[in-house]
């Protein structure tokens, strides 16, 4: 199986810079992985899509304002971080540009002072492990200090950072949103649960290992990032309940869907625990749990577009996908939605 098997022709002007005024208003473009038959909605039709006693699992992470920008205390010279995964309490694995500035020992400052870091260790592709000194709480100066960590495709600034956070989020840690989830609103989540679908949490803190190219053409050769996920009791009774009375279980995003295969056993029976996963799901993946997924319109030759076509098959997925391109759909973070169903 190669990268480039899973190429698609994207004109730029297609990639999403903002989110829509309303998130509910999005294009959702509807798939069914059996016949390939594509349907064109608007997301709050989602709602259309599911059954009483289906279960819709949400990830409720929260991006952390994880983007520093900083200096070098030695030579002034701006330095930007990027906070990728917490190893321990005030110790994190990060991206520093320009790397060539921060060798072990180097030291950094933030908000005149408020934060300061110091590379402890050198991690894989080149990533800094660094530790930092602060006075108070590390997640207020975060808070205070740092900017949302939007993706290098969008270009513009967002006026509001709560438009990169899903209207559920709750567990800070992400380094990336689970953008699949952007599109709902209380609203709809409401009238999902008025229907009878019960609504699962689950947790799985992004990390931009998701997002980073597959640089090799073989793409069994491709390694991914761990990411840490927590599963609580009450919440996978209502999936393994779903699942035992033959409903369908509905994974919303990627992030959710992963986290979902990585817990469940043989016999699809989800476990709940935490842990550190870095599952890789391409075509040929045997779904233990997962039946539909709604996601976004994903990079091409990606790990995501290799999850979506493991769902529905590849011809499928990259039928749907041109059709989305001449339709002008929009595509990424801030894009429209999709329902393999």
């Amino acid at each position: 199986m190669k990268t480039s098997d899973f190429y698609f022709d994207l004109p730029q002007e297609l990639i999403a810079q903002k989110p829509l005024e309303e998130r509910d208003k999005s294009r959702l473009m509807v798939l069914d992985k059996e016949s390939g038959e594509i349907e064109h909605k608007v997301f709050r039709d989602i709602i259309d899509y599911l059954s009483e006693g289906d279960c819709l699992v949400l990830n409720n992470t929260r991006v952390l304002p994880a983007r520093l920008i900083g200096e070098k205390l030695d030579t002034k010279a701006k330095m930007e971080f990027l906070l990728l995964k917490r190893i321990d309490l005030d110790t994190w694995e990060t991206l520093v540009k320009p790397g060539k500035r921060a060798k072990i020992g180097s030291e950094f400052s933030f908000g005149d002072g408020r934060l300061k870091a110091k590379v402890v260790d050198i991690g894989e592709e080149g990533a800094r492990i660094v530790k930092f000194e602060y006075d108070g709480i590390f997640e207020e100066i975060l808070d205070e200090l740092g900017n949302m960590p939007l993706p290098p495709y969008i270009t513009e600034t967002l006026e509001d950072k709560e438009r990169y956070q899903t209207v559920y989020s709750k567990h800070q840690g992400s380094a990336a949103a689970p953008t699949a989830g952007l599109h709902f609103t209380n609203e709809i989540l409401e009238k999902i649960k008025a229907k009878g679908v019960e609504i699962a949490f689950i947790t799985l803190h992004v990390g931009l290992g998701t997002f980073r190219p597959v640089k090799v053409e073989n793409v069994l050769e491709h390694k991914m990032h761990s990411e840490f996920y927590m599963i609580e009791k009450e919440e996978a009774e209502k999936i393994n309940k779903a699942k035992a009375n033959g409903k369908k279980v509905i994974a919303v995003g990627t992030t959710s869907c992963r986290t979902l295969e990585s817990a469940s056993d043989e016999n699809g029976v989800l476990h709940p625990k935490s842990g550190w996963t870095d599952i890789f799901i391409y075509p040929g993946h045997e779904f233990k749990i997962v039946d539909s997924l709604i996601t976004n319109f994903h990079l091409p030759e990606s790990t995501l577009i290799m999850l979506v076509a493991a769902l529905c098959g590849k011809e499928n997925i990259l039928n749907a996908y041109n059709i989305a391109v001449t339709e002008r759909y929009r595509f990424f973070s801030f894009g429209d939605a999709m329902f393999i169903k």
